[in-house]
């Protein structure tokens, strides 16, 4: 089963409080300016007697947040908009870095019963876009694409839950421990799959969890859902080219394998033999990584993970970055 990010846990949290008759508000970072401690949609619960989770700022906006719910000035009927940071003294007083600001949207939570269904879908391993209105606090479920995490307009606040991003490794390789320790860096839940004898586990990135199972078998288990990210870095295509057959065949959001340009089309066209369409093999990206003249092992990590992190924010790539691969 796929781990869950901390926005399950406050879901989770947010649910009993409620059963407990408590009077939860959420509170989401809805936009930020300048040097912000938190993202967009990172996600904060307090509730009327003072008890809180999360957090927005991890400055002094959560114990204002706090008291102005307490004393009933925030979301009593619909979402409130709350401006912290608006100039350089405010910023200062409530820890912000210099220049940062802060949009938030903090809305009541009234009944259970949305929140169940919520956290019902995520753990059928959907992604699931809850849209908040914000005119009328009126609350709706969505399919969500896996590109687009967060959505903030004058109308409505989007944000979307579900399985915790994950990237499958396929090779315990030297290239797999900086692969692991940067996607770990990034929040991945980070599980390697190497059936080879000689490859110790106690010499890989610590936190990364480690499965001995065939690459086709650790595919189906864990490229399971669109936030899930397969790589194959072994060079060996007895192994490289088991998980690419599966993986090109799940709802997996990256696929990529290491290798030379021509190797990558040897490996294509071996695809193709095996049965693999073409727009399956359009999904593959092979060579992996963003052509920044890597070479290195910890160059070429870096190289895969920007174009992963790049293709998850819809960046486009500089166009002065010229076309070199390994």
């Amino acid at each position: 089963m796929p781990l869950y990010s901390t926005d399950r846990e406050l879901l989770e949290t947010a649910v009993h409080w409620l059963e407990q008759g408590h009077r939860p508000a959420l509170v989401t970072v809805a936009k930020t300016w300048g040097s912000s401690p938190r993202p967009v949609g990172s996600l904060m619960l307090m509730r009327e007697d003072g008890v809180h989770s999360g957090s927005v700022s991890g400055g002094c906006v959560e114990d204002d947040l706090v008291a102005r719910y307490c004393d009933r000035q925030l979301a009593e009927v619909f979402p409130t908009r709350v401006d912290y940071g608006i100039d350089r003294a405010e910023a200062t007083r409530f820890g912000l870095p210099c220049g940062g600001r802060l949009e938030l949207v903090v809305e009541r939570l009234d009944s259970a019963a949305p929140l169940r269904l919520l956290l019902e879908r995520t753990r059928r391993n959907e992604l699931v876009a809850r849209r908040v209105c914000l005119s009328t606090g009126e609350v709706s479920l969505h399919a969500a694409d896996p590109g687009v995490e967060f959505d903030y307009t004058d109308d409505a606040l989007n944000k979307v839950f579900g399985p915790r991003w994950q990237l499958l490794l396929i090779g315990a390789g030297h290239l797999s421990q900086y692969v692991a320790q940067i996607a770990m860096m990034l929040d991945y839940h980070v599980i390697v799959c190497d059936p080879r004898d000689g490859y110790a586990e106690d010499d890989f990135a610590a936190g990364a969890e480690r499965v001995r199972c065939m690459p086709d078998e650790a595919v189906v288990r864990y490229a399971c859902h669109p936030r899930s990210v397969v790589l194959a870095l072994t060079h060996d295509p007895s192994l490289d080219d088991m998980a690419l057959l599966d993986a090109l065949n799940s709802p997996a959001f990256y696929v990529g394998a290491i290798g030379s340009r021509v190797n990558s089309d040897r490996r294509r066209e071996r695809l193709r033999t095996l049965g693999i369409t073409a727009q399956q093999l359009a999904r593959l990206h092979a060579p992996v990584g963003l052509p920044i003249g890597s070479r290195s092992p910890p160059e070429i990590a870096v190289s895969i993970l920007a174009e992963i992190t790049a293709l998850r924010h819809r960046a486009k790539q500089p166009s002065g970055v010229a076309a070199i691969r390994r």
